[in-house]
């Protein structure tokens, strides 16, 4: 598995001093409707640590830092592409390659 990163996300990433990504599974099961989603996020050292120890989330070491991938069954593509989308003035941080 391959883990790139768009030029933006670096100079942010290198700008806020983040190394970190943890791939997340978000999921509501609040309402008639279940819904499950994948949620990307920067996370600090020791934050990305407790995820290691304590949730059992696997740990690939990139050349910009450490991508934490959750301990459920989810579908990789060979390269998975980190960037950043904006909405207006808000930016988010989204991935292609991984899929529930």
């Amino acid at each position: 598995m391959n883990f790139v990163y768009d030029n933006v996300l670096l100079q942010e990433m290198r700008k806020k001093n983040r190394k970190n990504i943890a791939i997340e599974v978000a999921a509501s099961n609040h309402s008639d409707i279940e819904v499950t989603e994948l949620w990307y996020r920067f996370v600090k050292d020791s934050y990305a640590d407790y995820l290691v120890e304590e949730k059992k989330y696997r740990t690939v070491t990139t050349e910009v830092g450490r991508v934490l991938l959750p301990p459920y069954r989810l579908h990789y593509d060979e390269t998975v592409r980190f960037y950043l989308q904006k909405h207006w003035i808000f930016t988010q941080l989204k991935a292609e390659g991984v899929h529930l």
